[in-house]
C-alpha cells in the first residue's frame, strides 16, 4: 500500500484506531519528548500521538508534529501496506529462493533482482508536492577559521515570513542535548566517482538558521561519499528530506548491502515504485511526495565542528565530537506539511520495532549465506546491534562460532558487542527462553570466543572510539568434537498425552 503523504499515513492510523491527537500546546523542547516517552513504553508500544499545537520558544508553529508512528509492531505492518511485517519478509524470502545464490556477489544481485520484480526503478517527475512552497537562501563563503561556540537556541529568533530551520518544529529531545535535533531524516548523498545513490538516517543538530551538523558515522556510505570530495576538495551537495511515505524513513535505516538503492527497497514495499524530484538548489533527488526537503552542501575546505552532546539510543549522552557542517541552501515543503518525528533513549522506543522489522524482513537473505539458521532476534535492552540472539539448526562441531564470524563481517552487524546462539527449538524472541538456555548449556570458558573488531561510534563504553571487544556464546547442545565428553540429558518435559488431558479438565496451558 502506498500513502501520497505523510499525512494519509497519519489519517489511516486514526481511522484504524492507532492514533492520539493531542490539542493542547505542548513545547517542542523536552516537552514533546516527555509525552512521547511515556507513550513509547506503555504496553505494546502506545499509540502515534500528533501534536496539533507544538510550540517552539513559547510560539506557536503552523507545523503540526508526529511521534511513534511506527513504534508498535501493528503500526509498523500498517506503514508497510501489511497485515504482518512477517508477510512482507515471507513475499521477499519467496523471492530470494527461487534462485539460490553461489556467492556474496550474486546474492546482493539476486536481492536487487527480487526488489525490481514487483516495481521498476525509481523514477524522475517533473514536480511533486514538496516544491509547492520554496525558499532559497545564499550560500555563504567557505569558513576558515574555528567555528565559535553555538548561541543558545533559545536567543535566537523566529523568522516568520522566510522560514528558515529555526521555524520548524526541531526538538530538543534530552536536558543535557547540545540543542535541537532532527532525528527522522533521510540524508541522501551520492558517490562522486560512481553516481550511486545513498539514503541515511544521521541525526541533525541546527546550528543556527542556515546550518546544521552532519553526523555520518565513520563506517556509514554518507560518511565514505564525504571522504571521496574531501581528498578532491570540492563541495558535496546532500540532501535531507522528512515526510511523505513512511517507508521512506524505514528504508533509509534498513541495512541494506552497499550499492542497492533505498528507494528500490522503499518502491518494493509500497507496492509503487517512487517518483522523484529534483532538487531546486542541488543536484540531488528526492521523494515528490516528501513533506519538507532540506538542501545544501558540505564543504571540505571548512573546518569541523562539534556536533552534540546528544541523548542516544544507547540510553546514554554522546558526548561533543567533530563533525562536518551542512548549509543550507533551500528549504522546501507541502502547504499542508507535517513534520515527523521519533526519539531516542531508554528502551523500549519507536527504533526498537523498525530495528526488528529490519531483521525480519532480511533474515531470509542472512539465509542465502546461513541456511542453517533459523530466526535472528535483536531484543530492546541491547540498543539495536549491541545484543544478538540467533537460532541454528546445528548439524556439525563448531558450527555456532561459524555463525558467530559470519554475522560479525556483515554490513552493520560488525557493531554486535555480544552475539549468543541457541539451538532451533528455542524461541529467540523470548529472552527468558534464551537465558535459560545460555546459562544451562554453556561452560564459560569453552563455549566462549573474544574478538576485536569495528564499535558504534556512539558506544561510550569502548576504550577507543569505533573500536572494541566482541563476546560471542556457544549456547547450543555440544555434540562429540566439542570438547565434550560426558552424555547430554534430556530436557525436562511432559508426555504430550498427560499435557493432552489436562488440558481437557482444565484448559490449555499458558504458553
Amino acid at each position: 500500500m502506498a500513502y501520497e503523504s505523510y499525512r494519509d499515513f497519519i489519517n489511516f492510523l486514526e481511522e484504524k484506531g492507532e492514533l492520539k491527537r493531542i490539542t493542547a500546546p505542548v513545547a517542542t523542547e523536552l516537552e514533546i519528548t516527555e509525552a512521547a516517552d511515556r507513550e513509547m513504553k506503555a504496553p505494546n508500544g502506545g499509540k502515534a500521538l500528533l501534536f496539533e499545537n507544538p510550540t517552539i520558544n513559547g510560539k506557536a508553529s503552523r507545523f503540526p508534529v508526529a511521534v511513534n508512528t511506527m513504534g508498535s509492531w501493528k503500526r509498523m505492518a500498517m506503514a508497510m501496506g501489511c497485515s504482518s511485517v512477517d508477510e512482507a519478509a515471507r513475499e521477499l524470502g519467496a523471492i530470494v529462493k527461487a534462485k539460490p545464490p553461489g556467492s556474496l556477489k550474486e546474492a546482493i544481485k539476486l536481492l536487487g533482482t527480487a526488489l525490481e520484480l514487483r516495481h521498476a526503478r525509481p523514477k524522475l517527475v517533473g514536480n511533486g508536492p514538496c516544491r509547492e512552497v520554496i525558499h532559497r537562501f545564499d550560500a555563504p563563503p567557505p569558513r576558515t577559521t574555528p567555528w565559535p561556540a553555538a548561541p543558545a537556541m533559545e536567543s535566537l529568533p523566529l523568522t516568520g515570513a522566510s522560514p528558515t530551520l529555526l521555524d520548524l518544529p526541531i526538538l530538543k529531545c534530552w536536558p543535557l542535548d547540545g540543542g535541537r535535533f532532527i532525528t527522522l531524516p533521510g540524508v541522501v548523498t551520492k558517490d562522486p566517482d560512481t553516481g550511486e545513490r545513498n539514503v541515511g538516517m544521521y541525526r541533525i543538530q541546527i546550528y543556527d538558521p542556515h546550518s546544521t551538523g552532519m553526523h555520518w558515522q565513520l563506517q556509514k556510505v554518507g560518511a565514505r561519499h564525504g571522504r571521496r570530495y574531501y581528498e578532491t576538495g570540492t563541495r558535496m551537495p546532500v540532501a535531507i528530506f522528512l515526510g511523505g511515505d513512511p517507508m521512506f524513513a524505514f528504508a533509509a535505516t534498513a541495512p541494506l548491502p552497499d550499492g542497492l538503492d533505498e528507494f528500490l527497497l522503499a518502491g518494493y514495499l509500497r507496492r509503487k515504485s517512487v517518483e522523484l524530484v529534483k532538487c531546486v538548489s542541488v543536484d540531488l533527488e528526492v521523494p515528490a511526495n516528501a513533506d519538507f526537503v532540506i538542501e545544501g552542501y558540505v564543504d571540505p575546505r571548512e573546518p569541523l565542528r562539534d556536533e552534540g552532546p546528544f541523548g542516544d539510543h544507547t540510553g546514554f549522552y554522546t558526548l561533543p565530537e567533530p563533525y562536518p557542517v551542512f548549509h543550507i541552501t533551500a528549504i522546501t515543503h507541502r502547504r499542508d506539511a507535517i513534520y515527523p518525528a521519533t526519539i531516542v533513549g531508554q528502551p523500549p522506543m519507536e527504533d526498537f520495532y523498525m530495528g526488528a522489522a529490519s531483521v525480519k524482513l532480511f533474515l531470509p537473505v542472512f539465509r542465502m549465506n546461513f541456511p542453517e539458521i533459523i530466526d535472528i532476534a535483536l531484543p530492546a535492552e541491547g540498543t539495536f546491534h549491541n545484543l544478538v540472539f540467533v537460532s541454528i539448526r546445528k548439524t556439525y562441531p563448531l558450527q555456532a562460532f561459524k555463525i558467530m564470524h559470519g554475522l560479525w563481517g556483515m554490513g552493520q552487524m560488525m557493531f554486535t558487542k555480544y552475539i549468543v546462539v541457541v539451538d532451533d527449538d528455542v524461541d529467540v524472541h523470548n529472552t527468558s527462553e534464551v537465558l535459560f538456555h545460555l546459562c544451562a548449556n554453556t561452560d564459560p570458558q569453552r563455549d566462549s570466543i573474544f574478538t576485536r573488531g569495528p564499535a558504534d561510534v556512539l558506544d561510550h563504553a569502548t576504550t577507543d572510539i569505533g573500536m572494541g571487544s566482541k563476546l560471542g556464546i556457544d549456547a547450543t547442545r555440544k555434540l562429540p568434537g566439542e570438547a565434550f565428553k560426558r552424555a547430554w540429558p534430556p530436557l525436562v518435559r511432559m508426555d504430550p498425552k498427560v499435557r493432552a488431558k489436562i488440558d481437557s479438565l482444565f484448559g490449555s496451558a499458558p504458553a
